[in-house]
């Protein structure tokens, strides 16, 4: 039962966002003596989002996202907090490289190329996937003056500094795989800033990365992205989920309730969040939902705010789970798996070699592909996804066997966007919210994506909502 001194808050949005949003309240409570009550609403019928763990047959499949980088620090640290350390894993020591097809073939990313440029010029230079006229033209990067724009496209960056062939034979396909988008569409300020400061800090990528190189020591051995800072967990992402949920006091998330109108009374300071046939008052209140979403809950409240997130772009997401006997697969796996240039017209973004990626993914003499997939996939129904899945895995790994089995998860509007002027847009929104005492935005559609980023915006938003109550508690 709640006192008159303890203050209700309302988190609406139970993915992992909402969940760490609402178990920091929970922290923070306790430990600067808060009396608060929180609730986690959901609109689905299970806490937790895109993350989703299942097992069947020896195989570990994951639905969402598989790993989170450790490079920002946020995720691992709640993983700590919630005594998940002995639980990360991170990934095999084994082929740590990737590949990109390119005319039907798959050839390894030249070792030391991260993202969207190289670290080291010989094994790009020696690599089959540009021609000599292309190879030129990147061997010119450090002679290519930095830009004094603000900001730009990811396409326009890698082509002025690197030209046309990386950006269509490596960086697309790459920043594909992560993004989901064009790189032609994205910012390079919102979305990878730190190539932006080397340009502006050595004038040059190549000479930016051959100094992070020397201070790291050598990269040899490793392309594609940086996967000794990819983690996991041994049982699954869905472990982080199921942890959260344990903290969290009986009857504090509740499912299926869908907001439909949110009101705000500045006579007594609270927010009212409306479902069908029943509605929840708080002194605070954290939307931690995709930017659409919530723009349609802030319509009435703000239509200016509600425009601006609107405004958010996003796309859809698919993963295909594909078991199969080791002897299937013709292909030895040895790296972490591929992506595929948008030139290449195929339906697939990528496919990792989950077995190869992370211990414990499929049983012995097994293997385990996931295969991810964008707005390509819109239009498809499952039995055409499969089919077009299958065939690029035979084009590319040889594969003709059936799998033992497959599973689909697909996660409309999930992958937001940061286009050119993302930065400004979000300012404004920030702006905005602050003419609302109490109101809080969280979520990936705003400071970054993946799980950490997720984490990081739910906590900051428990701690704005605490600080708030501290400051008006007589």
């Amino acid at each position: 039962m709640m006192s008159e001194r303890t203050a209700r808050v309302l988190v609406v949005g139970g993915g992992i966002t909402g969940l760490a949003a609402t178990h920091r309240l929970l922290e923070l409570s306790g430990e600067r003596h808060v009396p608060l009550e929180a609730r986690l609403l959901e609109a689905g019928s299970r806490l937790g989002g895109v993350i989703d763990t299942q097992r069947r047959d020896g195989f570990l499949l994951e639905g969402g996202p598989d790993c989170f980088l450790t490079e920002k620090p946020w995720a691992i640290d709640l993983c700590r907090r919630l005594g998940l350390e002995d639980q990360i894993i991170g990934t095999n020591n084994e082929h740590r490289r990737s590949f990109i097809a390119w005319q039907g073939r798959l050839h390894p990313v030249p070792e030391g190329f991260q993202l969207l440029a190289p670290a080291r010029l010989g094994p790009f230079i020696a690599s089959p996937l540009f021609s000599w006229g292309g190879k030129l033209r990147a061997a010119l990067e450090p002679f290519v003056p930095p830009s004094t724009a603000s900001d730009e496209s990811l396409g326009a960056f890698v082509r002025r500094r690197l030209g046309a062939q990386v950006l269509e034979r490596l960086a697309q396909p790459m920043v594909a795989g992560i993004y989901g988008a064009d790189p032609e569409q994205l910012s390079l300020a919102a979305t990878l800033p730190r190539f932006r400061q080397m340009e502006r800090e050595y004038g040059s990528l190549y000479r930016a990365m051959r100094a992070a190189r020397a201070r790291m020591g050598n990269s040899r051995g490793v392309s594609g992205a940086r996967y000794g800072l990819f983690a996991t967990l041994r049982g699954g992402m869905q472990e982080l989920v199921d942890a959260l949920c344990t903290r969290l006091p009986e009857g504090t998330g509740i499912t299926g309730a869908r907001i439909q109108r949110l009101r705000y009374d500045p006579a007594n300071g609270l927010w009212t969040a409306s479902a069908a046939g029943e509605s929840w008052s708080a002194s605070a209140l954290c939307l931690a939902l995709p930017a659409h979403t919530a723009a349609a809950l802030l319509a009435d409240l703000d239509p200016r705010m509600a425009e601006l997130a609107a405004a958010i772009p996003y796309t859809s997401a698919a993963t295909v789970n594909l078991a199969y006997r080791r002897a299937d697969v013709p292909h030895p796996l040895d790296g972490f798996g591929f992506v595929v240039p948008q030139r290449e017209g195929r339906t697939i973004l990528g496919c990792t070699f989950t077995s190869t990626k992370f211990a414990g993914r499929a049983p012995e003499c097994h293997v385990l592909l996931r295969v991810f997939l964008g707005d390509r996939a819109e239009g498809l129904d499952d039995e055409a996804l499969l089919a077009a899945v299958r065939e690029e895995l035979r084009i590319y790994l040889g594969v003709r066997q059936p799998p033992l089995f497959t599973t689909v998860a697909r996660h409309p509007r999930a992958m937001p966007h940061y286009p050119v002027g993302h930065l400004e847009r979000v300012a404004e929104i920030e702006r905005r919210l602050e003419r609302w005492p109490g109101l809080t935005l969280a979520g990936n559609a705003y400071h970054g994506i993946g799980i950490p980023y997720s984490v990081h915006t739910g906590e900051q938003a428990a701690k704005h909502i605490v600080e708030l109550l501290c400051a008006r508690t007589p």
